[in-house]
């Protein structure tokens, strides 16, 4: 059995929901762990007894939170002894020019800032819900929507995530 350590970084709890997918996927084959990075305390041993290592992490207003580089960077030269993966959420991603790897630039950004280069790669378009937000999020997201021509009505609630895509993704880390 294979012990895999899944990360998150969730700000409304889509990329969490995300990462309970893939934990789900990957069935008996594995031993999961699923933990969000916020206060996560856990040793360099703690972290080795682990094969696979799994990172969550969604965009809010362009960047990915501040506690996804910081365990990356903390934690490089064990992440490049194990087989580890990651994937980034965003409404970025719901646009096909934007929705690989390659292509999306809130990856590269952090993984040239992070100077990483995890075994997988992924990317999912998120959810935009705006009466889940708070007021001032609502507005940001709203206009930031706007700007990128995606829905502005307060009563949308749309799930851009590709599902079949993240079953997929699942796949990969199995065959990691």
């Amino acid at each position: 059995m294979t012990h895999t350590l899944m990360l998150y970084s969730s700000v409304d709890g889509h990329t969490q929901a995300i990462c309970q997918r893939l934990a789900n996927q990957l069935g008996p084959q594995h031993k999961v762990r699923l933990a969000s990075l916020d206060g996560l305390e856990l040793t360099t041993a703690q972290l080795d007894e682990y094969e696979k290592i799994v990172i969550g992490a969604s965009i809010r207003y362009g960047k990915h939170r501040a506690n996804v580089g910081q365990f990356i960077t903390d934690n490089r030269a064990l992440l490049n002894t194990k087989k580890c993966a990651i994937f980034s959420v965003n409404l970025v991603a719901r646009k096909a020019e934007k929705n690989t790897p390659e292509s999306n630039p809130y990856l590269q950004k952090l993984l040239s800032e992070c100077d990483w280069q995890p075994s997988l790669t992924g990317i999912f378009a998120g959810k935009v819900d705006y009466q889940q937000y708070r007021f001032f999020d609502r507005q940001m997201i709203r206009m930031i929507m706007w700007m990128t021509k995606g829905p502005t009505a307060l009563d949308s609630s749309i799930d851009y995530t590709d599902w079949q895509k993240v079953d997929e993704f699942a796949g990969q880390i199995i065959a990691l």
